[in-house]
């Protein structure tokens, strides 16, 4: 007789997941079993299955559950959708190739003597590994739209938009140096370079939205390289000029 469903403890096992987490996918609606049975167990049909692989196949891709279930509602059809995820897999394989590679020569010429190319050392590597945190912050359309800017630069293009961040935050390094306040003509300019910056990617740049991303400068660990190139309180120094520059120029 062909089995037809699984215990959660079974599902689990398989998948290298565990029964906390696929109860959690319940709760929060994600994957719901098929049924429960008398004794309270939790059973899972093939479709449930192959709801669980695309889940597991998203995390994997680094989406959040709020944006793997947004993909999933729409994307009814199982088949098309795996369809859609082996390419996205294909697609990353080959990303890691290129970093491999990348890796291989950097080693090579590290040991060699040879001199480093840039574009060499980063081959694979891209801003999609924020894309979970994006999609969290501030929704899937928010990423779609910046990951398609992204894509549509040139090689310079995407060089001299990181180099113009790096710009802005040694000019905002310089600013505070100098003994500008943060809401000083000299600063506030320097903050609407990071404004202006900003918008190709994130589109229409909002109060809440500017003075939110200031807040990160202070919040997020990641940001503490500002302080660390340009001494203590820089993180709070940008924060500072993107409030009031939101203040001033900026709506909701």
């Amino acid at each position: 007789m062909v089995r037809t469903e699984w215990s959660i403890q079974d599902i689990a096992r398989s998948a290298g997941t565990t029964s906390r987490t696929l109860r959690h996918y319940d709760a929060v609606g994600l994957l719901p079993p098929t049924r429960i049975g008398g004794n309270g167990y939790r059973y899972y049909d093939e479709d449930s299955l192959v709801r669980l692989q695309r889940i597991l196949l998203l995390r994997d891709l680094g989406l959040g559950l709020p944006a793997i279930a947004e993909v999933l509602d729409g994307q009814r059809d199982g088949v098309a959708a795996l369809e859609t995820h082996l390419a996205l897999l294909k697609r990353e394989q080959q990303r890691i190739g290129r970093q491999i590679d990348s890796v291989r020569t950097t080693l090579r010429k590290l040991k060699g003597g040879e001199r480093l190319m840039a574009e060499e050392m980063f081959e694979g590597f891209d801003h999609t590994q924020y894309q979970e945190e994006v999609t969290q912050r501030w929704g899937a359309d928010a990423y779609r739209k910046g990951d398609q800017w992204w894509r549509s630069l040139s090689e310079d293009e995407k060089k001299a938009f990181q180099q113009e961040q790096l710009d802005i935050s040694a000019a905002f390094g310089a600013a505070r140096k100098s003994g500008y306040d943060a809401g000083s003509d000299e600063t506030q300019a320097v903050t609407a370079r990071l404004h202006n910056w900003l918008q190709p990617a994130a589109g229409t740049v909002s109060k809440c939205y500017f003075a939110g991303l200031g807040q990160m400068y202070v919040d997020d660990p990641r940001y503490g390289s500002y302080d660390e190139k340009h001494g203590p309180g820089t993180a709070e120094y940008i924060r500072d000029a993107m409030k009031i520059y939101a203040e001033r120029n900026l709506t909701d």
